[in-house]
């Protein structure tokens, strides 16, 4: 992907990702991926609604930063992801208010409710807190890493696609997701006949 597109892109998706508040002040992290072997990603503690192109950190898949600029503490977990699967072009990081009250309530978030649950998300699990910008983060994440969502307990949520436009997708649908859960309560899933015919329409 060309360089300053990506910028360009990223830049726009943070500002779309705050608008729609599925991210507060300088909360998440985001990226996309350049190339083989180079990301760019949010700088470290800065407000999501309000960067610009040139604010993005390019890193090498190994961690080297390629540019000004100090990555997100949690650079290295958007690295596993990239390296692991091959498919990813972005990831999403944020703090959802529905999403993080189920990971700080310690409740999974079930997206079998809706077809488009099923067919956007499938089954979301949830990884055990630790530090951000841990080691330990990291390896949670990444033994969830095939999963197009994530919910981190006590800390929020993470999505991965294709495309920026796929993981921003992913994120407004798993909080939709959570609000709907939080709001129905105990309503009962799709049927396993109907979730097996739409996970074959992926």
């Amino acid at each position: 992907m060309n360089e300053r597109y990506a910028r360009e892109r990223l830049a726009a998706t943070c500002r779309l990702l705050y608008d729609r508040k599925l991210t507060v002040s300088a909360g998440g992290n985001m990226s996309v991926r350049l190339n083989d072997g180079e990301i760019l990603i949010t700088p470290s503690g800065r407000n999501k609604g309000m960067l610009t192109p040139d604010d993005m950190v390019k890193l090498s898949l190994d961690g080297n930063v390629l540019s000004e600029g100090r990555p997100s503490i949690e650079h290295r977990f958007h690295l596993a992801l990239y390296r692991m699967n091959e498919d990813t072009g972005a990831v999403v990081h944020c703090h959802p208010l529905h999403c993080t009250a189920l990971a700080v309530s310690g409740r999974p978030i079930r997206c079998g409710i809706t077809p488009e649950g099923v067919l956007l998300l499938g089954e979301v699990p949830t990884v055990p807190y630790f530090t951000p910008g841990s080691e330990e983060l990291v390896d949670a994440v990444a033994a969830a890493g095939r999963s197009k969502a994530i919910l981190m307990a006590k800390h929020g949520a993470l999505t991965q696609g294709k495309t920026l436009e796929e993981a921003f997708d992913r994120m407004e649908e798993l909080e939709f997701q959570a609000a709907l859960q939080l709001l129905t309560g105990d309503v009962e899933d799709l049927p396993a006949d109907e979730v097996r015919k739409l996970e074959a329409m992926r």
